[in-house]
């Protein structure tokens, strides 16, 4: 099998730690900001950063910070190309939430204040249990309860079309998303700062969820 091709959509700043996991695993890393949908490529890649804007699921402003409009629409056009040619897709943290809304999901804006510092709000990564669907992908890989890091302070609420939750935090937030019939799924921590140069000993380790994301491109 000849190296696959993963698109990678982030922010503006440098989306270091996302290509050197798909490189380490022997992928070619095509990454950007906002880029158009390149379905040369075997997977699709969402990767973390700032918040939706709220109007894109139908709310007002309840807490969101200000939206990127630009990242916004490009990823949302990437995410229904990719489906559309039936190609996988893995996001993580904003990546979990665009998929979740793309498919017509809502969010939880600004967590609670007493279940905030457990996820995010800090420059660290806040480090925390999930809890794993019985037969998932992450239970497959990691057991019922495992520890993973956080830093975000939106979460996904009522889910899009045809989206299975499959892990959770302490307080019930979603922690992993999966689609029962499309190769497509997520988490809501950040696998990308607990793998290869970055894997850290109190958490699980992020690099399965790219070997798997890896195997989903190979077919």
């Amino acid at each position: 099998m000849s190296s696959p091709r993963i698109q990678i959509s982030g922010s503006p700043s440098p989306l270091t730690n996302y290509c050197s996991a798909v490189e380490r695993l022997g992928g070619i890393a095509v990454a950007g900001y906002a880029p158009q949908p390149d379905l040369s490529c075997d997977g699709l890649l969402l990767c973390g950063g700032g918040d939706i804007d709220p109007a894109r699921y139908g709310q007002a402003n309840q807490g969101s910070q200000p939206p990127d409009p630009v990242r916004d629409q490009a990823e949302l056009e990437l995410f229904h190309a990719f489906l559309q040619a039936g190609k996988p897709i893995f996001g993580i943290c904003r990546g979990m939430q665009l998929i979740n809304v793309a498919l017509g999901g809502t969010l939880v804006q600004d967590l609670p204040p007493l279940v905030r510092p457990f996820h995010g709000g800090g420059k660290e990564d806040c480090v925390h249990p999930i809890r794993a669907a019985e037969g998932s992908l992450l239970h497959r890989l990691y057991g019922y309860i495992f520890p993973v890091n956080s830093s975000h302070h939106q979460a996904v609420d009522h889910l899009g079309a045809g989206l299975i939750a499959t892990a959770w935090g302490e307080a019930g937030f979603v922690e992993g998303l999966e689609h029962p019939s499309l190769p497509i799924f997520a988490v809501q921590f950040h696998p990308e700062r607990m793998s290869f140069a970055r894997r850290r000993a109190d958490t699980v380790d992020g690099a399965p969820l790219f070997a798997h994301f890896f195997s989903l491109c190979g077919k």
